[in-house]
């Protein structure tokens, strides 16, 4: 009981330090810019809002939340033994490599550069110098690395949960520029949560619990010196484009590749903390692995033809607009439209004819995945507007497409501020 009531108010006390703390803030204003500027983008493409930004946001803390207690439960008993300082390291390495990519916000890089900035400091004799860059160098030495590799590993665990979970809801159809320059549909999948983290920490600081715990972490320092809980503000995320395959089936592709870098990290991080020789193998590996994530994902993409495109058949659905005739009629993304009202349709042209045809009822045939024909049919009610409600690939009339994102945080941030000048978030006049 005595135990518990320590647990209890420890971790109370790491919920204020994480109150406290600014970078979950600047996590949440991170997400919110984001999401803003996706669904800028799906207006300036198709006039139409897919998404919500507020409820993507909500939906973003709770996931995050759960993930949070989910993680910070393992951490307690992995006996990962971080401290706010690796928190600080972590935000600051991010925030500076954010600055060339903004892809490396994922904290496997932070993590692999801390880890090899340590191992290169400890050559050195700055820890012995008294000035700022001595301070430096202490502080950087008190990181347990091995930790930081073993939480990232935990973390992308997490990630690939949550792509597999809500990886296909959060595509947003787009678009694209083809190899040859003509424009294809395809798929922007992204997805960021923040992960409020309370990790055990042994430590022997005044204020720290001496009680014994009920349980041996897996590894750490002397437990019985004493403990404490600490706030841990995480962030994670993933942003993957597609053009060959649809939204879920990508999302499983990208949740296999972290799943398999998790157990990769997590395996290099305990060899490093049985051998610490071998933390500059753990950093590199965090790294370069999470690099072949994205050059996995690329081969992929190059080795597939363009999914979303028109063809003799009919019309290649790219996205069903929520609330619309065609979300009620069980139209999918991928499926094809082949025959309205009886006539088969080989351009928009066709499909608004057809669509005019009949002013009380809407009869299709559509190609599912399967190539199998498909019947689906609706009454028309007065007042509703001639469209499906269907997003259709891009033909030789679409005058915008989606450039490439911004590749920097000043990027961003300067696009965010030029859209409302223009009415316009990334994309550019097609050339047909």
């Amino acid at each position: 009981m005595e135990t518990a009531n320590e647990l209890l108010e420890m971790l109370g006390k790491a919920a204020v330090q994480l109150v406290a703390q600014p970078f979950y803030y600047i996590a949440v204003l991170f997400i919110i810019l984001q999401f803003t500027r996706q669904i800028r983008m799906e207006r300036q493409l198709f006039a139409v809002k897919l998404h919500n930004w507020p409820s993507l946001v909500l939906k973003a803390l709770f996931a995050g939340l759960v993930i949070g207690i989910a993680v910070s439960i393992a951490g307690a008993f992995v006996g990962v033994a971080l401290t706010g300082t690796a928190v600080i390291w972590l935000w600051a390495v991010a925030a500076i490599l954010m600055l060339i990519r903004i892809r490396y916000l994922c904290f496997a890089y932070s993590a692999g550069v801390i880890t090899l900035l340590q191992w290169v400091v400890g050559f050195t004799a700055l820890a012995e110098r008294t000035d700022w860059l001595g301070s430096m160098a202490v502080s950087l030495a008190s990181i347990d690395a091995a930790g930081l590799l073993v939480l990232v590993a935990l973390l992308h665990l997490a990630e690939a949960i949550l792509v597999r979970w809500q990886g296909d809801r959060l595509a947003t159809p787009l678009f694209l520029e083809g190899k040859r320059g003509k424009l294809v549909g395809g798929y922007m999948l992204q997805g960021f949560w923040p992960v409020p983290l309370l990790m055990l920490v042994p430590t022997n600081i005044s204020g720290a619990s001496t009680a014994a715990l009920p349980w041996t972490p897996l590894f750490g320092a002397d437990w019985s010196q004493g403990w404490s809980f600490v706030a841990l503000p995480m962030i994670i995320g993933f942003t993957e484009m597609t053009r060959s395959l649809l939204p879920r089936e990508k999302a499983k592709h990208a949740a296999r590749g972290l799943l398999l870098y998790s157990i990769c990290l997590a395996a290099a991080a305990l060899i490093a903390w049985w051998q610490p020789i071998l933390l500059p193998v753990a950093a590199g590996a965090s790294l370069l692995l999470h690099e072949a994530i994205i050059w996995r994902s690329r081969v992929k993409e190059a080795g597939q033809s363009p999914l979303f495109v028109h063809d003799s058949r009919g019309l290649r659905i790219l996205g069903i607009v929520p609330g619309t005739p065609a979300a009620a009629m069980g139209l999918a993304t991928g499926e094809i439209l082949h025959k309205v009202n009886g006539v088969r349709v080989k351009s928009k042209e066709d499909l608004y004819e057809a669509l005019v045809q009949n002013s009380a009822f809407c009869k299709l045939e559509v190609l599912n995945l399967d190539g199998e024909i498909k019947f689906a049919q609706r009454a028309r009610f007065a007042g509703e507007h001639h469209q499906l409600g269907v997003i259709l690939a891009p033909d030789e009339q679409a005058n915008y497409y989606a450039s490439a994102g911004p590749a920097s945080l000043v990027e961003l941030l300067r696009s965010y501020h030029a859209s409302n000048r223009r009415g316009a978030h990334h994309a550019k006049e097609a050339k047909h």
